[in-house]
């Protein structure tokens, strides 16, 4: 029977296989057919300390029990308060409010709207423009879209887009053009630069180094520009830290978090901000208050994953976890050949290639080949067009590794042209 389920970013004309899962733990998905699958991508970049984690398990069942939802507006919950103190201490410096959201786009959506609203409030609307950097990725709802590259993921929703300022990527060779088109972009005062630190994740794992991002900081400070750090990907050690902002010494004006903030167990969100942007929403005129919110915003069950999500980072060593499993990426990608592949590039738990096959590009017609390949061979990877990449769960062991290697040096040998 064929089924009614429209899955996102799936070409269903190709008829690629679509497998049931029925259960998961670690880093291993099982499938109703009785396949395993190891889960190479944390299933979309969510999943850090592996999947149905007995303490997130557990403080989800216990909170279901207790409270399951309630209105946000006006009300407040303990795992909500717990989560936001939590953030802010682990957080860089100088962020000191949390707003919830429930998903990254949702979460980049309301840090942009915080951006233009601080704005509006204190300078009557004179700075309007956003800055973005080529190549990003914020999202598929119509705001993340619009700071995001255009080109096949948006393309046919352009009427739908605001404008924007692009900043080139700083490709090796390119720094001092990025930070001269920065600097003289925002001379002319936009409202906020929003950038993915380190790492540019559906732009094809594009990565540049910390001085950068940090150079990038200082310019939009000396010019009151807000710094937004989409750190969805980013964020909760993917790139060796908790924030890739850490590894730059950046404090963002906005924080972006989600995806890992309840180990990738439910969705959950948050936008961290200022003092600053959060007294320019704050006055006795209603008409000033922040326009924002969802139906499910601080879901006290998504809430009570965060909390136990914190108390694993607080308690438990899960920076020896990701040191062990990059060092162990590293060693990988050494196996790979020059011959087959090109781009070798690691940032902390996130390493990648890019596949000698002939077309670049997200819709390089190599990518539905190498899913099913590597489906073959009980690995969940899922290619950027003929990037391949890896962003494991920190639980993920040295044979698994092995694994995925082995079969990604065998798609080279077979696939690369």
């Amino acid at each position: 029977m064929t089924s009614p389920v429209w899955h996102p970013f799936t070409q269903h004309g190709l008829n690629e296989a679509i497998p049931q899962v029925d259960r998961a733990e670690g880093a291993v998905i099982h499938c109703a057919d009785g396949r395993s699958l190891i889960d190479g991508i944390s299933s979309w970049w969510v999943t850090t300390h592996g999947h149905c984690h007995p303490r997130i398990a557990a403080a989800i069942a216990d909170q279901a029990a207790k409270l399951d939802q309630v209105i946000f507006a006006g009300y407040t919950h303990a795992p909500a308060e717990d989560v936001a103190r939590g953030l802010i201490d682990i957080a860089p410096p100088g962020l000191a409010h949390v707003f919830y959201s429930d998903s990254g786009s949702t979460a980049v959506e309301v840090a942009l709207k915080m951006a233009l609203g601080y704005w509006h409030n204190v300078a009557e609307g004179r700075r309007v423009s956003i800055l973005v950097m080529e190549h990003s990725y914020h999202g598929d709802t119509i705001g993340a879209m619009s700071v995001g590259e255009r080109g096949a993921f948006n393309r046919a929703y352009a009427p739908l887009l605001f404008d924007v300022v692009t900043i080139p990527f700083p490709a090796a060779g390119r720094e001092q053009a990025t930070l001269d088109a920065l600097e003289a972009a925002c001379a002319a005062q936009p409202a906020a630069f929003i950038v993915e630190p380190l790492v540019l994740g559906a732009g094809g794992m594009l990565m540049y180094p910390p001085p950068l991002l940090r150079a990038m900081a200082d310019i939009c400070a000396r010019h009151d520009v807000l710094f937004i750090a989409d750190e969805v990907m980013t964020g909760w050690g993917r790139t060796g830290t908790l924030f890739a902002c850490e590894q730059a010494g950046v404090q963002p004006d906005i924080l972006c978090v989600a995806k890992g903030l309840t180990g990738g167990a439910i969705p959950l969100a948050a936008t961290l901000a200022t003092p600053r942007i959060f007294a320019a929403h704050r006055s006795e005129d209603r008409a000033r208050m922040f326009f924002h919110s969802s139906s499910f915003t601080a879901n006290p069950i998504a809430c009570a994953a965060a909390a136990a999500n914190l108390a694993i980072w607080r308690e438990e060593d899960v920076p020896g976890r990701i040191a062990a499993l990059a060092g162990r990426l590293t060693a990988g990608l050494a196996r790979l050949s020059p011959d087959h592949f090109t781009g070798h590039r690691q940032t902390g738990a996130i390493a990648a290639v890019d596949l000698k096959a002939g077309e670049d590009g997200y819709l390089s017609s190599v990518a539905p080949v190498l899913r099913a390949f590597f489906l073959d061979r009980g690995i969940l990877l899922r290619p950027l067009g003929n990037t391949i990449y890896l962003m494991p769960p920190y639980c993920t062991d040295a044979q698994q590794i092995d694994r995925m290697f082995d079969a990604i040096a065998e798609a080279g040998a077979r696939f690369a042209v």
